[in-house]
């Protein structure tokens, strides 16, 4: 086995299942028989294709051949102990093609994207199966459903607390669906749900792939977030800087009370201890309010004065410390 697998399908040797799938489709669709029927090169490139897929596709068969590369053949890789697993469909040990269409071109019929009427790529296949003396049968093995990969964007308030959505998919059919979402308190941008068994559905036996959504958080007004920590910027009066105060903070789970000590200045933070971000599992984050004292508008001369002449009593030097 000279040929490189991993090579034959255009992937990394730490490609995943659906990263294989899908270049096994393009590449099967490229070279097939039906829409290059004078290319003899177009033919063989196509049965390298299927050879390189039934190894890499079988998690078993994939790790011998990563073990023992070249001599993947002769360790117990093919059909009873020995030998290439991908000859015996005739007598001279020809290669028997197993490809299932409803995976590759999404059923069979009116669908067929190369022409001819239903069973025309089966018996074409029988044709293969049958190697050299033409007398195999067509082997087929058990072919897991695609993947459905989407992307969703949330709020900022859903992602926190959690949810529901709604995504519409669209099948290997071309038919949409609409499902239902249900979005975990917590997740953060970037994660990925997995809906399994609901991607599209497999054939010959196999079982569904799975939807893999990957959620996109929506950026809020006021709050910024940090894993399960969450900040709030809270303007405070001048008078609340001076004196203190009790003011209402909203948070994700309801509104507290927080107080403001006296002679507070801006940038001051208040710690609410598990008022952040509460995940379904483990411990919850912590809200910060960062105050912010804000002069009043619209000071008269007089009381402008009035404050100046009041404050100028308690001047500090409070840039002393800055230096270059």
């Amino acid at each position: 086995m000279a040929e490189d697998y991993y090579k034959t399908l255009g992937v990394s040797r730490t490609a995943s299942d659906s990263e294989i799938q899908k270049a096994y489709r393009d590449l099967a669709r490229k070279y097939h028989p039906d829409k290059n029927p004078d290319d003899a090169t177009a033919k063989k490139r196509f049965q390298e294709v299927q050879t390189a897929f039934e190894t890499l596709k079988d998690e078993k068969k994939r790790e011998m051949y990563d073990r023992y590369g070249s001599a993947y053949e002769q360790m117990g890789g093919g059909p009873g102990g020995g030998g290439n697993p991908f000859r015996g469909g005739g007598p001279n040990g020809g290669p028997e093609v197993n490809v299932n269409f409803e995976d590759l071109f999404g059923g069979g019929g009116g669908g067929n994207p190369f022409g001819g009427g239903g069973g025309g790529f089966a018996d074409l296949f029988k044709q293969f199966g049958g190697g050299r003396g033409g007398a195999g049968q067509q082997r087929r093995t058990n072919v897991r459903g695609s993947d459905i990969e989407h992307e969703l964007t949330v709020p900022f308030a859903t992602a926190v607390t959690g949810g529901e959505a709604q995504i519409s998919v669209r099948r290997a059919d071309g038919n949409r669906e609409t499902i239902q979402v249900k979005i975990p308190a917590g997740i953060e941008h970037g994660k990925k749900i997995r809906l399994r068994g609901q991607g599209d559905p497999g054939s010959a036996g196999g079982t569904a792939g799975d939807i893999l959504i990957k959620i996109n958080v929506a950026a809020h007004p006021v709050f910024r977030r940090n894993g399960k920590r969450l900040d709030l910027r809270v303007p405070i009066t001048l008078a609340e800087a001076v004196g203190g105060a009790k003011i209402d903070v909203p948070t994700p789970h309801g509104t507290i009370t927080l107080t403001v000590p006296p002679g507070t200045s801006s940038g001051q933070k208040l710690r609410a201890k598990g008022q952040g971000v509460k995940p379904a599992s483990g411990e919850p984050g912590d809200l910060f309010a960062e105050l912010h004292v804000i002069v009043p508008k619209g000071l008269s001369d007089e009381d402008r004065d009035f404050l100046l002449d009041l404050l100028g009593k308690y001047d500090e030097s409070l840039r002393d410390d800055l230096k270059w």
